[in-house]
C-alpha cells in the first residue's frame, strides 16, 4: 500500500489529519499511516464528555480529552500505543491482522470493530464514510499503561463500578509480551511499516495542505466547543463536607454549559441557594469559569466559609480540598 508519514504525537494535528485525508486525499486503493499519540484521550464524535471520562483525573495528570471525527467509544493512548489509519474506496483492517499474524500472534477479527488475541482485545477501531470514501483507524496496544488507562475511563456516571473495572483488566491486553523479537514500539513499527507498504511508495503533503491540517488542529479539534461544546445533556450529583456544612449539588450539563443546578443539605447560608443558581446556569462547565462566577456572585453569602474556588471545584466533580 502506499503511505504517508506522520511523525507527530499531538492528538490535534492527528485527528485533523485523519479528516483531512478523508476529504482531500483521494484514491481508489487503500492507502495507510501509523502514528501515535501523547497521553490522551479519544472520545467518539457522538459521546458525552462529562459521562464517558474521568475529566478531574485527566487534568490532574496532564492527559488531553480529544474528540474524534468517526463514532465508537473512549479509547485511552499513551506513547507505547501505536495508531494505524486506512483510508481508500474499500480499506479492511485486514491487513493489519495479516501483518500480527506474520510475526506470529494469533489475532482475529471479532466482535463489533475489535482485533482480538487470545480473549484479549489488542485493538479497536473505527470507521467512517465520505464521497464515496472511507477511513478506518484504530489502537494497536503494545505496552499501554492499564491502570491509568482504567482511571482515565471511569467515572461516576460511567457504566463501570468496581466489578466491571476488573472486567476490563480481563479483557484487554499489550502486545509486547507476545512478540519477544520486538523489544520496542519502535521496532514494531518499523516492521509493520515495511511489511504494510510492501514497497510501494509514499503520499506526501504539499505546504499548503499541511498549513490546512494545523489550521484544522488548532480551530477545531483543539477547540473547546469541538471537545465540550458537542457533548449531549448529562447529569451529575455531586457531595462534599465543606466549612459551610453537607453540600450536595445536582446539576444538569448541556452542550458544554451548565443549564441547572440545585444545593441541598446542612449548610449554613445568608442568601437563598437558588438565587445563586440563577447566576450560574448558562455558565461554561469548567472550573475556572465555575469560580469566575461564584466570585462575581458572591459564594461566601451562600455557603459560610466556602469560597468560590472550593464550590467550583465540588460543581466541577474535583475534590474541593484537592490542590
Amino acid at each position: 500500500m502506499k503511505y504517508l508519514l506522520n511523525p507527530s504525537t499531538d492528538p490535534y494535528y492527528n485527528m485533523a489529519l485523519d479528516e483531512y485525508c478523508l476529504e482531500h486525499i483521494r484514491s481508489d486503493a487503500p492507502y495507510f499511516f501509523l502514528w501515535r499519540n501523547a497521553p490522551s484521550v479519544i472520545i467518539g464524535l457522538n459521546q458525552n464528555a462529562y459521562g464517558e471520562v474521568n475529566l478531574p483525573f485527566l487534568e490532574e495528570n496532564g492527559i488531553r480529552l480529544v474528540r474524534r471525527m468517526t463514532g465508537g467509544g473512549a479509547v485511552y493512548h499513551d506513547l507505547q500505543n501505536l495508531n494505524y489509519t486506512l483510508i481508500g474506496a474499500h480499506p479492511s483492517p485486514q491487513p493489519i491482522v495479516e501483518a500480527l499474524r506474520t510475526l506470529g500472534v494469533a489475532a482475529e477479527l471479532t466482535g463489533r470493530n475489535d482485533i482480538f488475541v487470545d480473549g484479549k482485545k489488542v485493538s479497536g477501531y473505527a470507521r467512517r464514510v465520505s464521497h464515496g470514501q472511507e477511513i478506518i483507524h484504530g489502537t494497536l496496544m503494545y505496552d499501554v499503561d492499564l491502570d491509568t488507562l482504567i482511571r482515565a475511563l471511569d467515572t461516576p456516571t460511567s457504566k463501570m463500578n468496581a466489578k466491571g473495572i476488573a472486567s476490563v483488566r480481563s479483557r484487554v491486553g499489550n502486545l509486547k509480551g507476545l512478540l519477544p523479537d520486538f523489544p520496542s514500539l519502535d521496532a514494531l513499527q518499523a516492521r509493520l511499516q515495511e511489511m504494510l507498504a510492501g514497497g510501494d511508495g509514499q503520499i506526501t503533503l504539499s505546504e499548503e495542505q499541511e498549513a490546512q491540517v494545523q489550521a484544522a488542529a488548532r480551530q477545531k479539534f483543539a477547540s473547546w466547543d469541538f471537545i465540550y461544546g458537542h457533548s449531549r445533556e448529562a447529569g451529575f450529583v455531586f457531595r462534599e463536607k465543606l466549612p459551610c456544612g453537607t453540600v450536595e449539588a445536582r446539576i444538569q450539563v448541556d452542550k458544554g454549559r451548565l443549564t441547572d443546578v440545585a444545593f441541598t443539605g446542612d449548610y449554613l447560608f445568608d442568601a437563598p441557594s437558588e438565587e445563586l443558581a440563577e447566576q450560574l446556569r448558562g455558565v461554561r462547565y469548567t472550573t475556572e469559569d465555575l469560580a469566575a462566577r461564584l466570585r462575581e456572585a458572591g459564594c461566601e453569602r451562600y455557603f459560610h466559609d466556602t469560597d468560590a474556588e472550593r464550590m467550583a471545584r465540588l460543581l466541577a466533580g474535583q475534590s474541593p480540598t484537592s490542590a
